[in-house]
């Protein structure tokens, strides 16, 4: 009975093999269906589907290293710019005078036999005498009265900054023996400054814009000045009264006035459009007389940056006023730079009131200027050593 209890207790070794085998692949089915891959809306993510996304998950991976590989190939490309940045900053001080030097060589003028300059020379003002071919003996008689001649021409301009020059284009044909004359008259005298402008009565207005552009490109000075060469001039009080000016902005100064536009043909001075100044009969605005003025330096610059844009009216004088008439510009109507010649600038003199110019109104400068400016300068003319001791 013992016996029989204990054997029918006991597992048979066959039983236990089938049983593990069972398990095992009851356990590898149950696995397999557990752990099979589900795609985000619950799907299950078939063997393909899940080669797939590897090989998705594997290209992503390599996008994200190539976008990281571009940013820090441009962090490098930005700290490389902002070495480069301060390395500039470094060099831009020693660098902003060469620029200034460029702009100002695009404002210079093309240089003539006469202009040899290479760079804008710091003078106190710049006297152009407006003059002609056919004017040899008025230049003469002002070298010999009020103009100095030589070394001293040189050494006005060195020691008190002024310069003096008789202007002048060229005529219509190359070389001609007009031009040529003036050559030799410079080569002789050396106080030309020649322009690039045809010579022409009615191109005047024209002349004079050339003149202060080409002047303020040559010369950085405190005042341009424009006089004809029939007008006697007492240089040191020119210098002491501008002098007196200098600290204020946009000057322009003369003997002011308002003539009538003359609009009948063939008459002098006729204003070919005068309809532009109202009715028939108005008078024009104020403006200085065209004998004498000056202007400071930046209404040269001013002239000198819009030349091409100026309108050019028949009288010179007219012109300039119009030029500025928009501006904000201090009008000085000085009467001491439009005197009479003797016994007027005479009278002025002897009362200590030396005049700066002095003409004839009815000749529009000195009648016969030629054989009567030794006469006005020795009764009108300053003590010779005003112009060396003038204090501006």
């Amino acid at each position: 009975m013992k016996n029989n209890r204990s054997g029918g207790g006991r597992s048979s070794p066959k039983w236990i093999i089938i049983f593990s085998i069972f398990s095992f692949v009851f356990g590898m089915l149950f696995t397999n269906r557990v752990w099979v891959p589900l795609e985000s809306d619950g799907r299950i993510m078939r063997p393909k589907e899940q080669e797939t996304k590897i090989v998705a998950d594997d290209c992503i991976t390599q996008k994200d290293n190539d976008i990281l590989g571009e940013v820090h190939k441009t962090q490098e490309a930005i700290k490389s710019l902002g070495n480069s940045i301060s390395e500039l900053r470094l060099e831009l001080p020693s660098n902003q005078s060469s620029s200034d030097e460029v702009i100002h060589e695009d404002l210079r003028p093309h240089k003539t036999d006469g202009d040899k300059s290479e760079s804008r020379r710091k003078v106190f003002m710049v006297i152009g005498i407006n003059t002609a071919f056919s004017s040899r003996r008025r230049r003469d008689s002002i070298r010999e009265t009020w103009m100095p001649r030589g070394e001293k021409l040189l050494q006005l301009e060195k020691e008190k900054g002024i310069v003096v020059r008789f202007m002048i284009g060229h005529s219509a044909t190359s070389k001609s023996i007009l031009d040529r004359a003036i050559d030799s008259e410079e080569a002789q005298h050396k106080d030309f400054f020649r322009l690039e402008h045809v010579e022409g009565y009615h191109e005047l207005t024209a002349k004079t814009r050339i003149f202060f552009s080409t002047a303020f490109a040559k010369w950085d000075a405190k005042f341009y000045v424009k006089v004809d060469d029939d007008v006697h001039v007492n240089l040191g009080m020119l210098a002491t009264t501008l002098g007196r000016h200098q600290s204020k902005p946009r000057v322009y100064t003369g003997c002011m006035k308002s003539g009538p536009v003359l609009s009948q043909k063939n008459v002098k001075y006729h204003e070919p459009e005068y309809w532009k100044f109202g009715e028939e009969g108005n008078k024009y605005f104020r403006h200085a007389t065209g004998q004498i003025y000056a202007i400071s330096n930046d209404l040269a610059a001013y002239i000198s940056t819009n030349q091409p844009i100026l309108h050019k009216y028949a009288n010179e004088d007219v012109s300039l006023g119009a030029w500025f008439i928009g501006l904000d510009v201090e009008h000085i109507d000085d009467r001491n730079m439009c005197c009479g010649t003797p016994p007027d600038c005479e009278w002025k003199a002897e009362a200590g009131n030396v005049c700066i110019a002095s003409f004839d109104w009815s000749c529009s400068g000195i009648c016969r200027s030629v054989e009567r400016l030794k006469d006005v300068h020795k009764r009108c003319g300053e003590d010779p050593d005003a112009l060396w001791s003038a204090q501006y």
